[in-house]
């Protein structure tokens, strides 16, 4: 298939790189311009656009656009932007961790303008060119199978990994509850890590703990692969400042469970302990920051 990739941060431009090499024909466009004429001249099977005027020009009917921006404001002027630039029967993606409420209004908009919308939550961070992305799907499900050869090439697997999973805006929302689930795993595991740490009169190997419970442990998971080689390159994290950003979708987790009165008392604390973080020094907080680059690549503040 042909499809534009709007945004080549570290998801979107991975994204492209996937899609090209499972023989996908992309056009990809970011706002600095030089970032996509890299990306083409370094990856075969990825042209550069210079406008997203242009990205959309080169594509055949229906014209297939993926945007990879930040919520908020840059969504927001992307998918207006794109929306000027596309006809009756095309089909425009978000990608982005936007807030579900914002998406199901654009999604109204859009059907409007006949704009077939699909709303993408993506996981898979840093990770995902090499391991594939889980991707959880809101919108028309006629569309979704039209753009099955793309979320089969992206996912981990062709039939897993992937779906469709409600009407427009559920995609987001799912992704805001898949990061607000992920939010409190992080921090048990921070937090038991710093039990051991804390142990008196006994030395325990932080790193050979982490490995031998990624085997057969009823806790492995692939954030204690992660736990393994962070603590594997310094068990101490000294050289890893104790303060852990958020980026939005733990505070609306904790938003909707307020609002529906369901209680969700374990990502609420994960969500405070976050800004515990910015407030103390704490090793659990040092671990989580170090989770976060592992799998985010997201950058973290250095000791003073």
């Amino acid at each position: 298939m042909r499809i534009a990739i709007v945004g080549l941060g570290k998801m979107g431009a991975n994204m492209a790189r996937r899609l090209a090499r499972h023989g996908h024909q992309v056009v990809a466009f970011n706002r600095t311009v030089r970032v996509a004429r890299d990306l083409a001249a370094e990856e075969a099977g990825i042209r550069a656009a210079d406008s997203l005027a242009e990205a959309v020009e080169v594509l055949p009917e229906p014209r297939i656009v993926w945007t990879m921006v930040p919520a908020g404001e840059p969504t927001e002027q992307i998918l207006t932007e794109a929306s000027r630039l596309l006809d009756a029967g095309d089909i425009l993606i978000d990608g982005g961790n936007a807030n579900y409420h914002d998406t199901v209004r654009r999604a109204k908009v859009l059907a409007d303008a006949d704009i077939r919308f699909l709303d993408a939550g993506v996981s898979g961070g840093i990770w995902g060119l090499k391991e594939g992305y889980c991707m959880m799907i809101g919108g028309d499900a006629q569309t979704v199978e039209i753009l099955a050869p793309i979320f089969e090439s992206l996912a981990p697997d062709a039939k897993a990994g992937w779906g469709h999973v409600g009407p427009a805006g559920s995609g987001h929302f799912v992704k805001m509850v898949h990061n607000g689930i992920e939010y409190g795993l992080m921090e048990a595991y921070a937090e038991g890590f710093e039990i051991l740490r804390n142990k008196t009169g006994v030395e325990i190997d932080l790193a050979a703990v982490a490995e031998i419970w990624r085997h057969g442990s009823v806790i492995r998971s692939w954030l204690l692969d992660l736990t393994a080689d962070a603590l594997r390159r310094d068990a101490s994290l000294e050289d890893i400042a104790p303060w852990v950003a958020d980026s939005g979708e733990g505070r609306w987790t904790v938003a909707e469970a307020i609002d529906q009165d369901t209680p969700a008392p374990i990502i609420t604390l994960s969500l405070l302990m976050r800004f515990v973080s910015r407030q103390n020094d704490s090793y659990a907080a040092r671990l989580l920051a170090a989770l976060r680059k592992e799998f985010g690549g997201h950058a973290t503040e250095p000791t003073s």
